[in-house]
C-alpha cells in the first residue's frame, strides 16, 4: 500500500476512534462541544465589540464584550432583578396608555438571577453564570430528546445522529443569547425537559414544569399541542394492547392538561390582578409593538407583500411549506412524534402572534428539532436508510456555515446602533 493510502487509513481509523469515544462518553463529548461553542460565542462578541459596536450605542469610547453581553433586553431584566416590577404600571402622560415597562418580561429568569446575586455577584456576572450552567443542561436535555425512540421511526445509528444534532444546536447562529441575560437558556431547559418527561410518561412532572414555564416564556400553546398528540397516541396504543387507556395515570394526565391551560394565561392574569387592568399585559405588549389582534399570520403576509410583492409571499409560503415537509418527511420521522408536533406548533404559533421582527432568529433557537433536520440532511442518504460514509465532511461544512452565521448574528444584531437598531 502506498504512503498516501496508509496515511488515509490511519486518518480514517483515528476519526473512527474519536467517534467511538464520543459515543461511549456522550455527556462528556457534548459538554466539550458546548464549552468550545461558548468560547466561539465570546470570540464573536469580542469581534463585534471591537469592530462593529459604535461608541454611541454604549456611552463610552472603548466598547467591550461586557457591553455586548449586557445590552438590549438585559437592561430590563437587570431592573427586575434589582428593583422588581413597577407599581402602578407606567403610562404615557399624554395619552394615558400603558407604555414600555418591565411587565412585558416574565419573572422566572430575573428572580433566579436575583437569588444568585445574594452570593455577592453583580447582575451581569450572576446572569452569565446562570445561563452558562442552564445552557449546558439544555444541551444534554436536547440530546436526550433526540435520542428517545418511542413514537419515532426506526433509525440506524440513532445515537450518532442524536449526538451530532445536539452538537449542531450548540452552534445555532443566535446561540449567543444563551450566554446573555435573556430567558432562552431557562426556557430551553424547561421546554426540552417537559418534552422528555412527556415522552417518558411522567405527567405530574410535566405539569410542574408547565406551570413554571408559564412564568418564563409564552410557549404553552405549543407545549399543549405536544401534550394532546402524546395523549391521543397513548390512548390508541393502550386500546390496541387491550388495556384501559391511561390506566393509573388519568389523574396526572388531567393535571397535565390543566397545567398547560393555566400556563398559557398565568402571567397575564397576574399582571392584570396587580394592575387592576385585566388586559394590562397585552396593553404593555402592544406598546412594544406586539399586536396579534391584526389576525394570525396577517402581519407576516403583509410584510412579505409590502417588501417584495407576490414573490415575497411566494418565498415565505414556500419556506414554511418546505419546513413542514421536512418535519413530516423522512428527515423528521426519526424524531419522536411529540418533538415533531412541537417543531410544527411552535414556529407556526410564532408566525401567528409575533410581528415580523429580527428577534425571530432568537425565538427559533427554542425550535431545537431544526438541528435534527440539519443533521439528518447532512448525514443520511436521500432515502434516510443509512448514514453516508463521508458524513463527517458534510457535517464539518455545516458547522463552518453555522459558526459564520454565529459571527454574523453577533456582529449584526447583538450590537446596538441608536439610529439603526435591529433587535436580537
Amino acid at each position: 500500500m502506498s504512503a498516501a493510502g496508509l496515511t488515509a487509513l490511519r486518518t480514517s481509523a483515528g476519526r473512527s476512534a474519536v467517534a467511538q469515544r464520543a459515543l461511549r462518553h456522550p455527556v462528556a463529548y457534548l459538554l466539550l462541544v458546548y464549552a468550545v461553542s461558548r468560547v466561539l460565542v465570546v470570540a464573536a462578541m469580542g469581534v463585534a465589540a471591537v469592530w462593529f459596536q459604535t461608541p454611541a450605542g454604549v456611552g463610552h469610547v472603548d466598547p467591550n464584550v461586557a457591553d455586548i453581553l449586557g445590552g438590549w433586553d438585559g437592561v430590563w431584566y437587570q431592573r427586575i432583578a434589582q428593583t422588581g416590577y413597577p407599581v402602578p404600571l407606567p403610562a404615557d402622560p399624554d395619552t394615558g396608555l400603558l407604555t414600555y415597562s418591565e411587565w412585558a418580561f416574565y419573572p422566572v429568569f430575573p428572580f433566579l438571577v436575583r437569588g444568585l446575586m445574594v452570593t455577592g455577584l453583580p447582575f451581569l456576572g450572576a446572569a452569565v453564570t446562570l445561563n452558562l450552567l442552564l445552557g449546558a443542561a439544555a444541551t444534554l436535555l436536547v440530546w436526550r430528546c433526540f435520542h428517545f425512540a418511542l413514537h419515532a421511526s426506526p433509525q440506524p445509528a440513532r445515537e450518532r445522529l442524536a449526538l451530532t444534532a445536539a452538537s449542531l444546536w450548540c452552534l445555532y447562529p443566535a446561540t449567543g443569547v444563551l450566554v446573555m441575560p435573556y430567558t432562552e437558556a431557562v426556557a430551553a431547559v424547561l421546554i426540552a425537559g417537559s418534552l422528555l418527561l412527556l415522552m417518558q410518561r411522567r405527567y405530574a412532572w410535566v405539569a410542574t414544569l408547565a406551570l413554571v414555564l408559564g412564568f418564563t416564556r409564552a410557549v404553552a400553546p405549543a407545549i399543549a399541542c405536544a401534550v394532546l398528540a402524546h395523549l391521543v397516541l397513548r390512548w390508541r396504543e393502550d386500546r390496541a394492547a387491550g388495556v384501559a387507556p391511561l390506566a393509573g395515570q388519568r389523574v396526572t394526565a388531567g393535571l397535565m392538561i390543566a397545567a398547560t391551560a393555566v400556563s398559557s394565561l398565568s402571567w397575564p392574569v397576574v399582571v392584570g390582578l396587580v394592575s387592576g387592568l385585566p388586559t394590562a399585559f397585552f396593553d404593555v405588549q402592544a406598546a412594544w409593538g406586539q399586536k396579534p389582534e391584526s389576525g394570525p399570520f396577517v402581519l407576516w403576509l403583509a410584510w412579505a407583500w409590502e417588501s417584495h410583492g407576490f414573490f415575497g409571499v411566494l418565498v415565505l409560503v414556500s419556506l414554511v411549506a418546505t419546513y413542514i415537509a421536512l418535519i413530516l418527511g423522512r428527515h423528521g420521522r426519526w424524531l419522536a412524534v411529540e418533538l415533531r408536533v412541537w417543531a410544527l406548533a411552535y414556529p407556526l404559533y410564532l408566525l401567528a402572534v409575533v410581528r415580523p421582527i429580527t428577534s425571530m432568529w432568537r425565538f427559533l433557537l427554542l425550535d431545537f428539532p431544526i438541528a435534527a433536520l440539519v443533521a439528518s440532511v447532512a448525514m443520511r442518504t436521500s432515502t434516510g436508510a443509512r448514514i453516508v460514509p463521508h458524513w463527517r465532511r458534510r457535517v464539518g461544512v455545516v458547522a463552518v456555515v453555522l459558526v459564520l452565521g454565529m459571527f454574523w448574528f453577533t456582529c449584526t444584531l447583538l450590537t446596538y446602533t441608536p439610529w439603526a437598531a435591529a433587535p436580537p
